[in-house]
């Protein structure tokens, strides 16, 4: 990266306090362990803090309390969180070096479409008919837009993204290449000679602001009405979100997750990689899910459950622990047989 920004400046953009030299100059994010002249790295966690001392690099985001062991020529900017403070950092550098503007003659609108000021369209990208576009939307090569889909502000549609027809996304969304928003639900009817007829999908897909789909990931379009993505959902990449689906406000759902049609997901949950929802239960707010969770009923707010079928946490360490000595536990028992039967 050749943008550079001086430390001060940095500093105001994370609400920071600077310790050392304010008119430093970075033009590199790093991690700490490659960090050097230049870079702006973080220190969040000590185990990695003897890179500080052995790299030295420009400027070290930190928390406000940290104190080093030894003497840095590192420039500290403290901050309340880290973690925090760096994602803004990445993400300055990252729109700093993409403005991308402009309509390319390689793509194809359709009738009656709206384009919003300051968007890019790349090659080969298709719009249907009646699509709008807010402003600055950035919609990459090879991206397919139904007819009558609405794009809100500032959202970016990544190389081979497909939106189907009528779908809704919000302002500020991310979309990773291969998206699928809007394909059918897996609808089928069972015939007396067990053939399948499939059930028309008329129903929409509605995505909310903030939301980031990740790469190769599918959401259903509802049978009827819509399938709803709320405020701030974080979809990571290959996760399948099936027809008629809520899932509320700030619930991050890692990789390889799916959730069956008609499943409600409530507000703040995190279902972590390879997580199973069966179709037609609620999961309350504030809920955690287990890696390769099963998940075959409903679960309260606030639950911590894992396993398959999902269960509570705590009581599932203890059938863990039963299992692992399971084997010594039969020796015990075949032993005492034998001496029952001597």
């Amino acid at each position: 990266m050749t943008h550079s920004l001086k430390v001060d400046r940095l500093a105001q953009i994370l609400k920071g306090t600077v310790e050392g030299d304010a008119n430093a100059s970075v033009w590199r994010p790093s991690r700490i362990e490659e960090a050097g002249d230049g870079s702006i790295t973080f220190l969040a966690n000590p185990k990695y803090e003897q890179y500080l001392y052995d790299n030295q690099p420009t400027a070290v985001i930190v928390d406000r309390k940290f104190c080093p062991k030894r003497p840095v020529r590192s420039t500290f900017i403290r901050v309340d969180n880290p973690y925090l403070a760096v994602a803004k950092v990445l993400h300055y550098f990252n729109t700093a070096n993409k403005p991308k503007k402009g309509i390319s003659w390689l793509s194809r609108h359709g009738r009656h479409c709206t384009i919003g000021k300051d968007c890019y369209v790349g090659h080969y990208a298709v719009l249907g008919n009646h699509v709008v576009l807010g402003n600055n939307v950035k919609v990459y090569p090879q991206v397919y837009i139904g007819d009558n889909v609405s794009v809100g502000d500032n959202t970016i549609l990544y190389p081979g993204v497909k939106l189907y027809s009528d779908v809704h996304v919000g302002r500020n969304c991310i979309l990773h290449s291969g998206a699928v928003v809007g394909a059918d639900g897996f609808g089928f009817v069972t015939s007396d000679d067990g053939s399948h007829s499939k059930v028309d999908q008329i129903g929409n897909v509605v995505i909310g602001d903030d939301v980031e789909v990740g790469a190769n990931s599918c959401i259903d379009r509802a049978t009827m009405g819509s399938t709803i993505i709320h405020k701030g959902v974080k979809i990571d990449n290959l996760c399948q979100v099936g027809h008629n689906v809520q899932v509320g406000e700030n619930t991050v759902m890692c990789s390889q997750s799916g959730i069956a049609g008609s499943s409600r997901v409530g507000c703040r949950c995190l279902l972590t990689g390879q997580v199973g929802i069966v179709g037609h239960i609620e999961v309350g707010d504030d809920v955690k899910i287990g890696a390769q969770s099963g998940v075959t009923k409903s679960v309260p707010s606030g639950a911590v459950i894992v396993g398959s079928p999902a269960t509570e946490a705590s009581r599932q360490k203890r059938n863990f622990a039963i299992m692992r000595n399971m084997e010594s536990l039969l020796k015990r028992i075949v032993a005492l047989e034998k001496r029952f039967s001597e």
